[in-house]
């Protein structure tokens, strides 16, 4: 096939050019309309059930709510984990799935158990499925600074709920916006039980009075004088005097107003969550986006918004601002990766005119990088992949070897040129013949090279979870950007050979200084090495086991931290703590942050937003901390975290310093946003609380372990009314009927809504504050058949405690420890927790379970190791097929150990630990490596068959000779290639490649060097038989 491909482009040579310059403008184009994003899709199928249950107890809500949700979810297909939290009126169920779900069928099987249980749950509560949303879902978060002296903190509010949410959610790719802060205005009216008592006014009198309020009706049609009138009763108000006024009924001919038996005002909602912005109050708007959005152009849709709203805005409001913005991260690090990406091709340039010694072989081998960069994003729209870190990564990795094909050729048509230039005119070839006859002659080795790379990335698509969402992608990147080079090194390279060689001038003289040089040094040191082989192959076997033995010393960890540009502190108080205890605490430290010199501005959380998926309580506060750009920085990231850390030391809370993303990763992974989960089942909540105390004091005193918390599960004050069912009996009272006005008058019911234009308020029937205490419930007033007796009457009213929220995992109870390492490996730090945990004694019936990112880690790590072995077996049977021999195929393979030396050394140089990304490197460097074994091997077997060389040292003295410029070319260029990625390790983009940099530049440069001496010397001591062998099969083509 590729000898019909090498002719067909030689005879239709425009032709090629044409379809090469058209591909080119095809992707170029295609690749600036291709979607941008931090990382790949990393949604696992995930759905969330909210369930909102008034003003309920945890207990109550796990009984009534969680349990019965749970015990449905647990049976569908396809289903890995559910996982629970129960809180004050508000259940939280997290269904996971299996990662090859897709998340429509997930929900339609969550939507079809829902609807079949209804009548499983509490009356009245509503379980709801929250909006698909992706785990880099929160893209944005807009602030709006309320100054109190100028504007109150409910127009803001209203203004963010009726006008910015609305435009923001009609926005293509926008899932949710979730408001926090400010306040909700509702209408209340708070009866005064003793003055209904007195005018003999009942609850459900007052409340079908209300009913009714502000509402139009219709009246049909009438036609009158051939026309068609439509008739509209209105009766629809948001005055509030209108509903002072409302008459509940008449007595004695008198009417009975609404304010003579209540207060009506305008009032806040309860609130459950509050925001600040650079230490003022603000409202906040969370930017949630749909799983497929590109993320830049929908944040750049949203600033035109705001942009265009701004003109707009009510007297006395300050503009909006953005306290997180993700699209500058993703817009850092495909930059940083655009520019490693021009400098690899700066490098790639100079390192071939360096060895080429003129412009135009090196122009022809650079062409293969522009056309396979484009063919690759002609691929990537065909399968919907977008430009992530990842896939650039893989074109950053692949850009040193897509040149190598193209070089090879180049440079065997080159010396053939040479040659035949030195020849008698009446013996030379014609143009054409001599092009095709040199790229056939390294067509096969150039072939079985890119198969290899290609069978080696194969175990990448197998990786299951987390690791093969992420590397997957650069897996496919570097597939096809290889593939596609290996078609234009013999379709466009020679064509262009054609074209651009035979008029150079230099084809008289031979190779540049340097090279000459270079290969006279050279022969003197192969021979010496040929002349003692024996001893030069002991020393490289001594090296290959020193580094292996080195490699389970090393630390390992999941994936390198990413800079994403900003932090999240996260501040926990026990709960129990009121909203404006915990916001004012929260201020305090969002005065304290703002101080540390890299911040830029800093905005603040508390508690949890009405529609939000996250089941935190009021004691919990998030601050978003913007941090300035990673070139203007003069200390590093883990610098800021120890400042920020350092000066929040003394707030009475319990602080974690994180970053969004890596956040969100991690409460994937385990359900705890921290690296490591401790997690301790059982029933009896004291007892979890009692074991997770003894366990954390335990596991503080293990080196290097950070941010060390119990999950706060304690007990929270409660104010009981314990209903009395002999004293109810007495009075005629039912326990449900007391039961259902206690709920109405102390939790309060939405009576009805009140519409004001476009903007819906709602009507609530609830007992002012005071009458909420422990002292005035005692005295509200209960409708009996026999007249209305105070609540003391037939209930005791007690101050208790009870549980702040119940968190389950797959039906049991649980509490978890949560900790992250600092200072020291992951792995070091889980290893002794594991000797604390299996030393801990358990009451029966109670166990612990670890999970986190370190379980991801040694699972990648596992099936790494495995496949690799398959890998190397199926780059073995490929070598094997071509030279059919055993002994040539492990000689070009001894290539592989010989790159581990150096990429050991590397790491430990570098200070990296073995993460799953360095992995990936020694799989890249593995299929790399052997492309220089077959270029070499393969030119002495064709110098034996085709130039009458025999089996001699002279034979492989020339045939490494003339081997050495290509190989140093290729290995050379697809190291220093990465050289732009071995710096800056820290620059958003370039995290997770530093590592794979490392290995896979480090690597190419011992194997090279090792190489260009063992491999001569080892087919000297091994490959007299096999290659003898092959020169008896006549029919073959060349090597």
């Amino acid at each position: 096939m590729f000898k019909w491909l090498l002719e067909n482009s030689l005879t239709n040579r425009l032709l090629v050019l044409i379809a090469g310059a058209v591909l080119m403008a095809y992707g170029a184009f295609t690749l600036s309309r291709t979607p941008v994003d931090v990382f790949p899709d990393l949604n696992k199928p995930t759905v969330t059930i909210m369930t909102e249950a008034g003003g309920m107890a945890p207990e109550e809500v796990e009984q009534l709510i969680t349990f019965p949700l749970e015990t449905a979810m647990n049976g569908l297909p396809g289903v890995e984990s559910v996982r629970s939290t129960s809180s004050a009126g508000l259940s939280f169920l997290y269904v996971t799935f299996n990662w090859d779900t897709e998340i429509f069928r997930a929900r339609q099987l969550v939507s079809e158990r829902l609807s079949s249980m209804e009548e499983g749950l509490a009356a009245g509560v509503i379980p709801r499925m929250g909006p698909i949303s992706s785990i880099m879902g929160e893209i944005m978060q807009i602030a709006i600074p309320v100054d109190p002296q100028k504007i109150s903190p409910m127009a803001v509010r209203e203004y963010a709920d009726w006008v910015l949410r609305p435009r923001l959610l009609s926005i293509p790719g926008v899932a949710q916006i979730i408001p926090i802060g400010g306040e909700v205005r509702q209408f209340q009216v708070q009866p005064n039980t003793a003055r209904m008592s007195d005018l003999g006014i009942s609850l459900d009198q007052l409340e079908s009075a209300l009913r009714g309020f502000s509402a139009n009706t219709s009246g049909g049609f009438l036609e009158l004088n051939g026309r068609e009138y439509l008739i509209r009763n209105l009766g629809r108000t948001s005055r509030l005097e209108d509903l002072r006024n409302l008459a509940i009924t008449a007595k004695n001919g008198q009417p009975i107003l609404l304010r003579q038996i209540a207060e009506v005002t305008f009032a806040a909602a309860i609130k459950r969550g509050d925001a600040g912005f650079e230490g003022k109050p603000a409202v906040i708007l969370g930017v949630q986006k749909q799983p497929t959005a590109d993320t830049t152009r929908l944040t750049q849709s949203i600033e035109e918004a705001i942009g265009d709203l701004k003109a707009s805005l009510p007297a006395g409001m300050e503009a909006p601002r953005v306290t997180f913005r993700q699209a500058s991260f993703i817009e850092a690090s495909i930059s940083t990766l655009q520019g490693k990406l021009i400098g690899a091709s700066l490098f790639v340039a100079a390192i071939l005119f360096f060895f080429l010694g003129t412009v135009r072989p090196t122009i022809i081998a650079l062409t293969a990088i522009p056309v396979s960069i484009f063919i690759t994003a002609l691929v990537f729209k065909y399968f919907g992949l977008s430009i992530n870190t990842m896939t650039l990564g893989g074109l950053a990795i692949a850009i040193g070897g897509l040149v190598d094909d193209a070089v090879v050729d180049v440079e065997n048509i080159l010396r053939r040129m040479k040659e035949d230039r030195a020849k008698d005119p009446s013996q030379r070839l014609s143009l054409l013949a001599l092009v095709a006859k040199a790229s056939m002659e390294v067509r096969s080795a150039i072939l079985y090279a890119t198969v290899i790379i290609v069978l080696v990335f194969l175990p990448l698509f197998a990786l299951p979870g987390l690791e093969g969402k992420l590397f997957v992608p650069l897996g496919i990147a570097f597939i096809i950007s290889t593939l596609a080079s290996l078609l234009v090194s013999v379709t466009m390279t020679p064509v262009l050979s054609y074209y651009l060689l035979p008029g150079m001038k230099n084809l008289d003289h031979g190779d540049t200084k340097v090279l000459a040089w270079l290969k006279q040094g050279y022969k003197g040191s192969l021979q010496k090495v040929l002349d003692k082989p024996r001893v030069a192959i002991t020393s490289a076997c001594v090296a290959v086991v020193l580094a292996a033995a080195a490699v389970p010393f090393f630390p390992t960890t999941f994936l390198p931290p990413f800079n994403e540009g900003t932090l999240l502190v996260g501040i926990r108080l026990n709960p129990g703590v009121t909203l404006t205890e915990s916001s004012d605490l929260a201020r305090q430290a969002e005065v304290l942050v703002k101080q540390v010199p890299e911040v830029l501005h800093v905005g603040r959380r508390s508690g949890r937003a009405e529609l939000d998926e996250h089941a935190e309580g009021v004691h919990v506060s998030e601050l978003d901390v913007g941090i300035k750009p990673s070139g203007e920085l003069t200390r590093s990231m883990d610098e800021v975290r120890a400042d920020i850390r350092a000066r929040l030391v003394n707030l009475p809370a319990s602080i974690e310093v994180g970053q969004p993303i890596s956040h969100r990763i991690d409460h994937m992974l385990s359900g705890v946003r921290s690296q490591i989960a401790v997690k301790i089942f059982g029933e009896d909540l004291d007892v979890l609380r009692g074991q997770a105390d003894a366990l954390r004091s335990r596991l503080s005193g293990i080196e290097g372990i950070a941010d060390l918390q119990i999950e706060k599960q304690v007990l929270a004050p409660q104010i009981k009314v314990r209903l009395d069912y002999a004293a109810a009996a007495q009075y005629g009272l039912s326990g449900a009927q007391v039961l259902a006005t206690l709920q109405t008058l102390v939790e309060g019911e939405r009576v009805t809504q009140i519409m004001e234009g476009g903007r819906r308020f709602a009507l609530v029937v609830r007992l002012p504050e005071s009458a909420r205490s422990l002292e005035g419930l005692g005295q509200v007033l209960i409708e009996t058949p026999s007249g209305r007796i105070p609540l003391s009457k037939i209930a005791t009213i007690e101050d208790a405690d009870g549980p702040n929220q119940i968190s389950r995992d797959n039906g049991k109870r649980r509490i978890v420890i949560s900790a992250n390492a600092s200072g020291r490996p992951l792995s070091e730090v889980v290893a002794d927790i594991r000797k604390v945990t299996a030393d801990s004694r358990l009451p029966e019936g109670y166990f612990i379970t670890l999970g986190g990112q370190f379980q991801a880690q040694e699972e990648a790590s596992r099936l790494i190791s495995l496949l690799s072995v398959v890998s190397v077996v199926l780059m073995f049977v490929v070598l094997y097929s071509r030279y059919k021999s055993a002994v040539l195929s492990a000689l070009i393979m001894v290539n592989i150990p010989l790159a581990l030396v150096g990429a050991v050394l590397g790491l430990w140089l570098s200070g990296q630990p073995l993460s799953v990304a360095a992995l990936v490197g020694f799989i890249t460097l593995a299929g790399i490596s052997v492309r220089n074994g077959i270029l070499k091997v393969s030119h002495y077997i064709n110098l034996m068959r085709f130039e009458g060389e025999s089996f001699t040292k002279p034979m492989i003295l020339r045939g490494s000779m003339e081997r050495l410029s290509p190989v140093l070319m290729t290995a050379l260029v697809t190291a220093f290639a990465l050289a732009p990625l071995l710096f800056e390790a820290e620059r958003p983009g370039t995290e997770i490649l530093h590592p794979v940099a490392v290995v896979i530049f480090s690597g190419l440069i011992s194997s090279t060097l090792l190489d260009t001496f063992l491999t001569p010397a080892m087919f000297w001591l091994f490959g007299r038989k096999p290659a003898e062998a092959l020169l008896q099969d006549k029919d073959a083509e060349a090597f």
